[in-house]
């Protein structure tokens, strides 16, 4: 005989388990109101002597409770009953009240360590936590599609920020059109905040800009120096105006003017910083937020641009001081240094500003290096034309597009301009490429088969995604809908229109390709044979798809080198509960991000580089690349040469170098992991997250809350890219 279980699943019939249920009820009454082992056995022969083939586990239930009435034991089953009500209770719960629980007390592995830059322990971060906890508990019950939510669990896919979906305005990442806003005013919580008039002010409208921005929204966001650098000239002619009125000579006005410019400068980019390392956002953290120096996205304000860049990159290299009053690394804001013909170049006008952020680099580990060469090689719009913008947040990379009407109805509207700042990510879904090959057996055949149905459902992911954001309506997030950062709509009036025709993304995510060619080759994807060309055939794949999708629905999807800073984790523990323990496939905490080259390899920095820009082309949706090196505060040449190399090879590339503090001790230089993962200082012993600074790029971004094991590991086994043979 079978039995029918709640979930629809087949097992076969046990009479034990009849007999425990019977005797846990029995255990609550008194002797004489018990049933006896024979009536027990007495239930058990009615249920057999049925003789059906198959039996709900209800039916089962129900005739239990019919005998022990016939029995008289009224009280017994009263209590059999209430068994019954209790236990599927307990079926019907789902993980929230636990999750809730380990969360609260401190005890979840996950939740201490699922984002970097978040300190679980703190009340605003709980509070994210709670509500996300039961927005993802209604996600997966009434929102999603079951197949999606199943193969979320299996580390088949991975839907990330589901804690965000049950809220329909919720998008990932944005560029902000800080321009629209701060030269034609905007609304803050009802407040009408006007065009500032000088540089200072208009840094502190822009601190609560990006406040209220990604508060609305869970990704990261961008703004770019150069919306500000107008504002540089006001705060000049003002104090050239004032000086002027002292019937000072014009050089002696340009002369002081241009002195009090600058320590305004200094003071607002001061300012500047330190709010937005001092705010905490919604999603209890500080914002996440990228500054982008591109000097080519101005002619009339360049110079002004300039002077900002400069000072970013001065107080950068400064840092912020932690509680002991030392400086140390901080993790936003992420600065994103565009490579041009401007400044790439010895003896070019800005030529000063590469070496100061390769000073910069070498001991901040930013700004992060975009190459307007190859990017507008890349990135080639409707009508033929490179463009070069920056990334939203860490990486996540728009499709290009020039101007065709104004859908968002920005007031800084220009046709026939590329348009980029106010345009918006709507989510990500990633695909488990390691699950693929594995599922496969090695059978490539088998495994473009399953490859193309994974696919599939991460089109259905993503389409639950679009679906969702679509009924929302302009009022739930005025600030973005409503007040410029993203488009001035009506109240009411609906976002739908900016989600197709390309003004917005939707990205395709995915991990561990190292990890599938390997498996299905014999090889790293970094050999110049079957293991490379397999891996550029997986990722064009990637590709077709997603230009399939769009043909066909007017939405653009892009390939996204997702960052998996959980993800990582998740999907390794997957592979393992799935297959077992396959060497140098599943054998690690981790799997590998996006097309990187594992981090354990031995590989030249220059190597690295070249080889994973053809898959970072592949990438269109967002993709970095990195070079581990040592310490290079005093060899700032050999970052010259890095900047150098990537101008000329690679689109979006950073230097991870080492930069944390120990407070007990004083030491200061690299916090070290141990065999069981453990962060301590090698100094003096201390394994104290609370008075350890560490920071290191999780990956695209820099984190400094600690990370998971398996991302921990990850840290540890990586290599250097990047000899210092100044220190040799």
């Amino acid at each position: 005989m079978k039995i029918i279980k709640r979930d629809g699943t087949i097992v076969d019939y046990d009479p034990e388990k009849i007999r425990i249920a019977i005797s846990k009820a029995n255990e609550e009454v008194s002797k004489r109101e018990r049933v006896s082992k024979d009536q027990i056995k007495e239930i058990i022969n009615y249920i057999e002597d049925l003789k059906k083939p198959r039996l709900l586990v209800e039916d089962i239930q129900d005739i239990i409770e019919q005998k022990l009435m016939e029995f008289e034991k009224y009280n017994l089953a009263k209590k059999y009953i209430t068994y019954r009500y209790t236990r599927e209770l307990v079926r019907k719960a789902n993980t929230t009240d636990q999750s809730i629980k380990e969360l609260i007390d401190g005890e979840s592995e996950y939740w201490n360590t699922e984002n970097s830059n978040k300190n679980a322990k703190v009340v605003t971060t709980q509070r994210d936590y709670l509500a996300g906890i039961t927005s993802t508990d209604i996600a997966r019950r009434f929102l999603l599609p079951e197949d999606v939510v199943k193969a979320h669990d299996e580390g088949i896919i991975h839907f990330h920020d589901m804690d965000y979906f049950s809220q329909n305005a919720l998008h990932n990442c944005e560029l902000v059109n800080l321009e629209d806003m701060l030269q034609n005013g905007t609304l803050i919580n009802g407040v009408m905040i006007e065009k500032p008039h000088r540089f200072l002010t208009a840094m502190t409208i822009a601190t609560q800009i990006i406040l209220a921005v990604t508060s609305s929204s869970y990704g990261g966001c961008t703004v770019t120096l150069s919306h500000l650098a107008p504002f540089v000239r006001d705060s000049y002619n003002k104090f050239f105006a004032k000086y002027k009125k002292r019937n000072l000579s014009d050089e002696q006005c340009k002369k002081f003017a241009m002195e009090d410019t600058k320590k305004e400068v200094s003071d607002g980019v001061q300012t500047f910083n330190y709010q937005v390392n001092s705010m905490t956002n919604t999603n209890g953290q500080a914002p996440f937020l990228s500054v982008c120096m591109y000097l080519g996205e101005t002619d009339e304000y360049k110079d002004e641009l300039a002077m900002i860049i400069e000072e970013f990159l001065n107080q950068r290299i400064l840092g912020f001081k932690n509680s002991k009053g030392v400086y140390i690394t901080p993790a936003f804001p992420k600065l994103l240094y565009v490579l041009e013909e401007d400044n790439i170049k010895e003896g070019s006008k800005y030529w000063y500003l590469t070496k100061l952020a390769a000073k910069c680099t070498a001991k901040r580990m930013v700004p992060d290096y975009i190459s307007e060469k190859i990017m507008k090689e890349t990135k080639i719009n409707q009508w033929g034309k490179g463009d070069a913008y920056p990334c939203m947040g860490c990486r996540s990379f728009l499709t290009p597009w020039t101007t065709q009407g104004n859908p968002s109805k920005a007031l800084n509207y220009v046709e026939g301009k590329g348009k980029y700042y106010g345009r918006f990510n709507q989510g990500v879904v990633t695909i488990n490429l390691v699950d693929v090959a594995l599922s496969s057996g090695q059978d490539k055949d088998k495994f473009w088969e399953i490859y193309e149905q994974r696919l599939e459902l991460c089109h259905k992911a993503l389409k639950a995604r679009h679906e969702r954001l679509s009924k929302a309506t302009s009022d739930v997030a005025p600030i973005l809908w409503q007040d410029g950062a993203l488009a001035r709509l009506e109240k009411g009036e609906s976002i739908h229109k900016l989600l197709h025709d390309g003004y917005s993304t939707l990205s395709l995510g995915y991990a561990g390709l190292y990890e599938c060619v390997k498996y299905m080759t014999g090889h790293s994807h970094t050999d110049n044979g079957d293991g490379k060309e397999f891996g550029l055939e997986v990722m064009q794949k990637l590709n077709d798809k997603c230009q399939e999708w769009k043909g066909q629905e007017k939405i653009d999807y892009s390939v996204y080198g997702t960052p998996i800073e959980s993800t990582t984790y998740k999907f390794a523990k997957c592979l393992k509960q799935r297959f077992g323990t396959i060497k140098g496939i599943t054998d690690r905490n981790y799997i590998t991000n996006s097309y990187h080259v594992p981090v354990f390899e031995e590989i030249d920095a220059f190597k690295k580089l070249k080889l994973e820009s053809e898959f970072q082309r592949l990438s269109p949706g967002g993709a970095i690349s990195y070079i581990e090196t040592p310490n290079l505060q005093n060899n700032i040449d050999a970052v010259i040469e890095v900047i150098k190399f990537i101008y000329e090879n690679i689109m979006y590339a950073e230097l991870n170098t080492k930069s944390d503090y120990c407070q007990e001790c004083g030491f200061d230089g690299e916090i070290l992991i141990d065999d069981n993962l453990d962060w301590y200082c090698p100094n003096c012993g201390n394994r104290n997250h609370d008075t350890l600074n560490v920071a290191r790029r999780t990956c695209g971004y820099i984190g400094s809350q600690f990370w998971n094991k398996g991302r921990t590991q990850e840290i540890k086994e990586r290599v250097l890219h990047l000899d210092n043979k100044d220190d040799e």
